[in-house]
């Protein structure tokens, strides 16, 4: 069962950095501060805040946050959450020549702009992550930086979403 908005801004401060650290991959910082900034009016609410934690955090904290994700189809450890997803769109079970096409896929985009490739793999295919990447290795690097926090947007939202109530309050 999803928890609702006013039990979320009745955990202890200790439950609810316990109940969402694992959300922004490697980055429990966010569900640090986003404790503080209780109570919040939704799950929408809590997200936006949370993002704009990322957004807003001093020097090259947005860039480290990004360089946090694991790549796609990766054989390192990565976030429970990560797992799960990757799992679900079968990046775990990649032929030796799938793998090593997104080995490559990968590491020339890591050259290119020095943060992993990001993308919300639920509900997309191996195809649908393959296009992506293909098409997006011509960004530039700031287009590729504002596109690596959108898949984030949407990647962290689903998360909540299995966690908690979107609604607003009444």
């Amino acid at each position: 069962m999803k928890l609702s908005i006013e039990q979320v801004n009745g955990l202890s401060a200790e439950a609810f950095v316990e109940t969402f650290a694992a959300i922004f991959e490697h980055s429990p910082w966010v569900t640090e501060q986003a404790e503080r900034g209780r109570p919040y009016r939704s799950g929408a609410d809590l997200h936006e805040a949370m993002l704009r934690i990322v957004r807003q955090a001093p020097g090259d904290a947005e860039l480290h946050f990004i360089r946090k994700h694991p790549d796609l189809a990766t054989r390192m450890a990565m976030g429970e959450y990560s797992v799960k997803e990757q799992q679900g769109v079968g990046l775990d079970r990649l032929s030796p020549e799938e793998y090593e096409r997104f080995r490559t896929m990968n590491r020339r985009y890591m050259e290119k702009f020095g943060f992993p490739f990001i993308f919300a793999v639920r509900g997309k295919t191996k195809a649908d992550i393959e296009a992506s990447m293909t098409a997006r290795i011509d960004n530039t690097a700031e287009q590729e930086r504002e596109e690596a926090m959108r898949q984030i947007g949407r990647i962290t939202r689903l998360r909540l979403e299995d966690l908690i109530a979107f609604g607003e309050t009444e």
